[in-house]
């Protein structure tokens, strides 16, 4: 047991060196011409001045909640006050996950652009290697964060000889809750706030910029280009790394909360094998995914990208299939039993083959949905061609017509796992899903320096072959980033609905019986909650742009000489525009999540809050789907006039009157595939967390503890009584 317990973290050490090479390859690549370097500083000084703002109110938001989180830990025997620690290491690591992807992002974006001079090959290497960075960084420190927490809990809550069914292992894995509830938390400001922060600065962008000055977005003309530029980096690298990492240890806690509840004492690990397999299958998929990011490659100037990605992939995929099934027929025994339900280890290796198959699906799903040449996407071009009213009309259609394969998928997914090893199958159909998500993110993380190396090659006026070559690794970026968000919402769909099920465990309730007016009612207000929150984001970007937008005016206006190139715009006053807004706008989003699941727990009671998670699961998993997808299509049908659209045999441009339809499509889109949409799997996993923590509190086996008391306590005193009297 003590080889396995100690390998876990150890792959997670294994994953930073791996990190950390590749970290010191890109630093080590040439990073151009003096002017290149400047914009590209322009861009990194944003994008930590907007981190160091976020982490200041966050740190008073961390305090405050770990104090919190401690005192509670000692009213109940389920817990303890070191769930304060738990709470602040996760904070930390999801908040240093998001640092490691900016840092390296804002260093590989100059450097693509001056690789892309030289080729398109030498351009993807280095700008997938900088993705890399963060994707194996973020996997790396999830691996070793709860593999290392889970070892000096386990040897500080469990005695020797201990059952692993008990209160002492179920002691120590909910304050080991306290890990995922801070990287949750931290993830979902980062999400929210990254997310208003580029959208305000992109519509600024569009809308001053591209319609009424005629000039590129990114131009250096352009005041909010450099803004716009930060916004790719806080939004979808630093937001997308603290939400993933956010996801990675939801799901493995989740199945680990199960699995303690299985009887595996014919195990050789002291019954402890159902717990250890989904740490050992994260650990395993992230030495895989490094494995896969060496097939990422290509040799022409004709070579497909997207291709290459693709690749990548799937070897990491396969490679990790193959490595979960000697590691569950080596871990689990032959016979399991959960909850009533009885499965062989061969039944868990399949559903994480369910798993992964669902996570591929959702990914080729989502690609269909919103990369160019497609017909969702030539569905929008087309109707572009007859206004501005008609491309919004053909981009929400494709939205909410997004959802229904996902959804089919999502429930074949969840039907199958549970008929393999019941709930503990789901949980674990999860974990294998998430298991290569140090690759995944890498491909993620690879769209936004491809985009600002764009950026950076329009601003600093280089040859057309060189924005030629980063134009098109922003165009497959851009599918690659709608992808993720695809994987990202599939894998919180699955997350949830194994925190579900250990929160009915802890809470003590057998079933949720919507029959009964307040649990319906619960399950009305959750579906309600990704509406109000999805509305409060959408807003915030409005009224952000709205400063930005007023902001471009006035230097265009006030500044002689931008257009002529004789003034330098104030990038520095739209970058403190957008961090602003983004830092005061992101709160009461943020606050619903957190407040919510508490205060109709404590109030109604656990079955009323299963029915408000049940509500917020599937509203929020079905408006992520619907506003990622709906806002990716749009996006890429504008990008499509870059290179000529046929709409009724007649070939349209940039600046022709369909293109300005779609650039008014883009900016709808903009806030629901970059702030709401994506903060939706972050809102429906942190409900599931709060609800998980505070399920020891509200439970029905402590209601009915006090419920005898209080009947016994007459008897007593009754007998008290007659004794005096005698």
């Amino acid at each position: 047991m003590n080889s396995i317990l100690y390998l876990i973290p150890a792959l997670g050490i294994v994953g930073l060196v791996a990190m950390a090479i590749k970290s010191a390859w890109v630093n080590k690549q040439d990073a151009g011409e003096a002017n290149m370097q400047e914009l590209a500083g322009y861009i990194a000084n944003g994008a930590m001045a907007f981190l160091r703002a976020e982490w200041k109110i966050l740190a008073y938001f961390a305090v405050i909640a770990a104090i919190l989180l401690g005192w509670s830990g000692t009213l109940v025997e389920d817990s303890h006050p070191i769930i304060a620690v738990a709470f602040l290491i996760g904070a930390v690591l999801s908040a240093f996950a998001g640092y490691i992807g900016m840092k390296i992002a804002t260093k590989a974006n100059v450097r693509t652009t001056h690789a892309a001079r030289t080729s398109l090959a030498q351009a993807l290497k280095v700008s997938f290697t900088g993705g890399s960075v963060m994707g194996i960084g973020v996997a790396g420190l999830a691996v070793l964060g709860l593999g290392g927490l889970f070892i000096v809990f386990f040897n500080f809550f469990v005695p020797e000889g201990a059952a692993i069914t008990g209160v002492e292992m179920k002691r120590a894995i909910e304050v080991l809750a306290g890990f995922s509830l801070g990287a949750e938390s931290i993830a979902l400001f980062a999400r929210v706030g990254g997310g208003i922060y580029t959208k305000a600065a992109d519509v600024g962008a569009d809308l001053v910029g591209k319609v009424e000055a005629g000039i590129p977005e990114d131009d250096v003309r352009n005041p909010a280009t450099i803004a716009d530029n930060v916004g790719d980096n806080v939004g979808d690298v630093a937001g997308m790394g603290a939400d993933l990492f956010g996801s990675y240890v939801a799901t493995i806690l989740a199945t680990m909360v199960l699995g303690q509840e299985i009887d595996a004492s014919s195990d050789n690990f002291g019954g402890m094998s159902p717990i250890l397999l989904p740490m050992l299958i994260a650990g395993l998929g992230l030495i895989f995914s490094i494995v896969g990011t060496w097939f990422v490659r290509i040799k022409n100037e004709t070579d497909s990208v997207q291709r290459a990605l693709n690749i990548g992939n799937w070897s990491s995929i396969v490679l990790t299939a193959i490595a979960s099934y000697f590691a569950v027929q080596y871990l689990l025994p032959e016979t399991l039993v959960h909850r009533g339900v009885t499965f062989t280890s061969t039944n868990v290796y399949m559903a994480i083959i369910v798993g992964l198959v669902v996570g591929t699906l959702m990914s080729m799903i989502t690609e269909y949905y919103t990369a160019m040449g497609k017909r969702p996407v030539l569905s929008i071009i087309k109707q572009s061609g007859t206004g501005h009213a008609t491309n919004i009309i053909g981009g929400l259609s494709v939205g909410m017509e997004s959802t229904v394969l996902p959804i089919i998928v999502l429930a074949g997914g969840i039907i199958a796992s549970y008929y393999f090893a019941g709930l503990y199958g789901v949980a674990i159909a999860a974990a294998g899903m998430m298991a290569t998500t140090a690759m995944q993110l890498a491909i993620d993380a690879f769209g936004p320096i491809a985009d600002n190396a764009g950026g950076i090659a329009e601003m600093s006026q280089l040859p057309a072959e060189v924005r030629h070559r980063t134009d098109n690794l922003d165009a497959v970026g851009n599918t690659t980033a709608a992808t993720g968000k695809g994987f990202a919402i599939a894998s919180a769909a699955l997350t949830s609905l194994a925190l579900f099920a250990a929160f009915v465990g802890i809470s003590g309730i057998t079933a949720i019986d919507i029959y009964k007016a307040p649990v319906l009612a619960g399950l009305f207000v959750g579906g309600m909650i990704p509406f109000i929150f999805s509305s409060l984001a959408i807003a915030a970007v409005g009224r952000a742009a709205m400063d930005m937008v007023n902001e471009v005016r006035r230097q265009f206006k006030e500044i002689p000489g931008i257009m002529e190139y004789k003034s330098k715009p104030e990038y520095e006053k739209c970058v403190a525009i957008s961090t602003k807004a983004s830092i005061r706008e992101m709160i009461a989003p943020g606050a619903i999540a957190l407040i919510t699941p508490v205060v109709v727990g404590f109030i109604f009671g656990p079955e009323v809050l299963g029915g408000m998670l049940a509500g917020v699961t599937v509203s929020g998993v079905l408006m992520g789907m619907f506003q990622s997808n709906a806002g990716g299509a749009w996006d890429n049908a504008k990008k499509s006039f870059e290179k000529g659209v046929q709409i009724n045999g007649q070939t349209f441009y940039k600046k022709s009157e369909p293109h300005k339809a779609s650039v008014t499509g883009d900016t709808v889109g903009d806030p629901f595939k970059d702030t709401s949409g994506p903060s939706m799997n972050i809102l429906i996993k942190l409900t599931s967390i709060v609800a998980l923590i505070i399920a020891p509190h509200i439970s029905e086996k402590e209601h009915a503890s006090a419920e005898k008391n209080e009947v016994a306590k007459p008897k007593i005193e009754a007998v008290s009584q007659v004794s005096a009297e005698n």
